[in-house]
């Protein structure tokens, strides 16, 4: 969607912090980009340029704030590829994975390969939706992730370039040098010494979204689905062990001042820090933009009703796709409780155990099963029945053979017919995780009796069918899966 002129330089002069985030503003006579809310004098119409994200806008030559720092922008809904944002599904897919470190250690052709497109092909949709080539935009990554690390921490220049993704010091110097005219350590304005992030690899930061942000509904939802020994709610905050290409960890989450999550990383490679905020900024939905949503779906009574009663409400996540396709799985047809008692006996006893706990965070022992563990084990004996054992086995044998089967390639429709092909999982099983996971906003697991329920409590009548419900579904498109948040939400 194109940015219209008059439109956001109106947004600019206004200061509107809603505007923060879904576009960067440019001077011609300074060089310099920034956000809508800038503190700095606003320059004139005709000498300033809008851009829609952060890299394109460095694309054109501009470099970031010094004031308003860009890196610390609320996410915006055009990295995630929600439908108003005009970003083709391919795209949102290949800015995802580029999110998650695509490109630190591959090239363009293998991006394109796992995205089953040409290269060129890929090249022309990024000018076309982002104003940016993919490179560009993996390197504003590296780039604001560094920035930020820099003014939040006290951790070491070193640390923060291969903790950012940058392959050596030297290129790190370079890209600043190039971007700001001045070394990364200029940057840094606090005068107390370097501490280093240790063997633990402990980092704090800040994961910036816009508000509001229902946080008490969030730790309720995960509370209830907590899997014993993986994930403990605790003390208005949410932690969990974490495991990534070997290496073990965890993260602790809470409220933090302003409109941002506090985040306490520990794990012992720096070099994956980028990739694990981008999983926490999906399973916290930090991109949703709340002010679209609501507006959007509040042109139906109900939903205006729902969303003015809980104008926060994000669409809770899962850590990665193998957990959740498990927890969507078990949860087949038995209680929420049921079914995360499962998921305990499968962690307890086929996850592994964590190297070092942790004294601060009790009740994490833990990390999830890995898919090759769940594959070779006997899973009827966690009492179960055997049909859903056998589900649950076969999906783990599927993601052995593609560790990127449940990566989403295609279109919703496509991806819910990819997930339906393995046995044992239906169209509610495929929503439900392409709703939770793949972050679709118009996934609808038109199947769940919770909704039927919901729905037939706040219109009165008899339950509805899954055809009837699905019918009245359409009207909130394509945001359905916040309509399916807020009608799960209402019942409890």
């Amino acid at each position: 969607m194109e940015l219209d002129h008059d439109t956001c330089y109106r947004a600019l002069a206004s200061r509107d912090a809603r505007f923060d985030g879904r576009f960067f503003v440019a001077v011609k006579t300074t060089g310099i980009y920034c956000r809508p809310i800038c503190p700095a004098r606003t320059a004139k119409s005709e000498n300033v340029l809008f851009f829609r994200t952060a890299a394109a806008a460095q694309e054109a030559g501009f470099r970031p704030c010094l004031r308003c720092r860009p890196e610390a922008a609320p996410d915006s809904g055009a990295w995630r590829g929600v439908s108003n944002t005009g970003v083709s599904h391919t795209v949102a897919r290949a800015l995802a994975l580029i999110e998650m470190g695509a490109l630190d250690d591959a090239g363009m052709d293998t991006l394109a390969e796992r995205l089953g497109v040409g290269e060129r092909q890929l090249r022309r949709l990024f000018v076309q939706h982002v104003g940016a080539s993919s490179v560009t935009v993996a390197q504003t990554r590296r780039v604001l992730l560094a920035k930020q690390l820099i003014h939040e921490t006290r951790m070491p220049l070193t640390e923060i370039a291969f903790a950012a993704g940058f392959g050596s010091v030297r290129r790190f110097n370079e890209v600043f040098h190039g971007l700001y005219q001045r070394p990364p350590g200029a940057l840094r304005r606090s005068a107390q010494p370097d501490q280093s992030a240790g063997a633990q690899g402990e980092v704090t930061l800040l994961l910036r979204y816009h508000p509001p942000y229902d946080w008490p509904a969030m730790l309720v939802f995960l509370q209830a689905r907590a899997i014993t020994g993986v994930e403990t709610v605790a003390d208005d905050s949410y932690s969990r062990c974490i495991s990534l290409d070997g290496a073990q960890g965890t993260v602790l989450v809470r409220q933090g001042a302003g409109n941002a999550l506090q985040v306490t990383i520990r794990f012992p490679r720096l070099a994956s820090l980028a990739a694990i905020i981008a999983r926490l900024r999906r399973m916290f939905d930090l991109a949703a933009d709340p002010h679209i949503i609501n507006s959007q779906l509040g042109e139906d009574p109900l939903m205006a009703r729902l969303t003015a009663a809980r104008p926060g409400l994000r669409i809770p996540g899962a850590w990665d796709g193998f957990e959740q396709a498990m927890r969507a799985v078990l949860g087949q047809q038995i209680t929420v409780s049921g079914a995360i008692k499962l998921a305990g006996k499968l962690a307890a006893q086929h996850g592994v155990a964590l190297a070092e706990t942790c004294a601060d965070r009790p009740g994490l022992s833990h990390v999830f099963p890995e898919p090759a563990r769940v594959a070779a084990a006997d899973l009827a004996a966690l009492g179960m029945p055997k049909s859903r054992a056998a589900t649950l086995s076969a999906l783990a044998a599927a993601l052995v053979a593609d560790p990127h089967l449940l990566d989403s390639r295609a279109s919703l429709a496509e991806v819910v017919q990819k997930l339906c092909e393995l046995p044992g999982i239906g169209d509610w099983t495929a929503q439900y995780f392409a709703l939770r996971h793949l972050r679709e906003p118009d996934a609808f697991p038109a199947a769940d009796v919770a909704l039927m329920n919901a729905l037939a409590l706040h219109e009165g009548g008899p339950r509805p069918s899954a055809r009837q419900l699905s019918a009245r579904a359409e009207a909130w498109r394509p945001w359905r899966a916040y309509a399916a948040q807020h009608l799960w939400t209402s019942l409890s």
